[in-house]
């Protein structure tokens, strides 16, 4: 079922007090304002080489792909006052190499495929945009329990290497973000690991890089599952030991599914 968001002014408040909302602060006048910004607004202070242009019926009228008009004329379509695609102009804002690394590679798949079929790379592509987090470890055997699916011991038993920095988490995937406006809901992303035993590392050029040079993100099975639920303080069941047990969220690993070694820095 497609998720629908709430309206402005039927937004709980508690919402963006709370991760992964209330870690964009840097936009919170946006957040928190009972109206949406207009896309000069979007626009303003940013000059990365890309703007957003309001998506109208005259802008569709070129028959450009979506992201064959980002690559072409650096416009990012944008629907006003609509939630999905404000998120989208922030991951823009803040991650703008791996925005511009899965348009280069979206495109490249288009002129590959064609505009009626689909690659696995290009589905891989657009799971990360739509719902990816970006994951940074310092401590290699908490990869071990993620890779078991040991939600219990991942987000429980380790909750302090939540607290300390030795294992972190971004959400890049702006419908990830859209859906964290429904309190309560229980949210799963679609996540790249990054090994930085020393900490302080470029986690998010480290993913550009790795999916600009095609080494990452050519198949779905890349992702790793993530229920971002369990992050200690983003939903208000994790003070309690049993939602690790039986939060819907977490669940099993399936048989056979093994997952890619994480993305490496130093």
């Amino acid at each position: 079922m497609r998720f629908i968001a709430p309206a402005r002014a039927q937004l709980d408040p508690a919402v963006l007090a709370r991760p992964p909302l209330s870690l964009w602060s840097e936009h919170a006048q946006w957040l928190q304002s009972p109206q949406f910004p207009a896309i000069d607004e979007l626009n303003a202070g940013w000059d990365a080489g890309w703007r957003f242009v309001e998506q109208t019926p005259q802008l569709l009228a070129d028959g450009l792909h979506y992201e064959s008009r980002i690559h072409a004329r650096g416009e990012i379509a944008t629907r006003a006052e609509n939630w999905h695609d404000f998120f989208n102009a922030l991951v823009w804002r803040r991650f703008p190499a791996i925005k511009q690394a899965l348009n280069a590679r979206q495109v490249a798949e288009i002129a590959r495929m064609g505009d009626k079929q689909r690659s696995r790379a290009q589905c891989a592509l657009t799971h990360f945009d739509e719902g990816g987090v970006i994951v940074v470890l310092r401590d290699a055997a908490l990869l071990a329990l993620w890779d078991a699916h040991d939600w219990h011991g991942l987000f429980w038993r380790s909750r302090q290497a939540w607290l300390d920095g030795r294992i972190g988490a971004q959400v890049f995937g702006h419908a990830l973000l859209e859906m964290a406006l429904a309190p309560g809901k229980l949210i799963t992303g679609k996540a790249l690991a990054v090994f930085d035993p020393a900490g302080g590392g470029d986690a998010a050029a480290a993913v550009a890089a790795a999916i600009a040079a095609g080494a990452a993100l050519n198949d779905p099975q890349e992702l790793r599952a993530l229920p971002i639920s369990g992050v200690a303080g983003w939903h208000a069941a994790t003070a309690d030991e049993t939602f690790y047990r039986d939060g819907e969220c977490f669940r099993p690993l399936r048989s056979g599914r093994v997952y890619p070694p994480p993305l490496r820095i130093g």
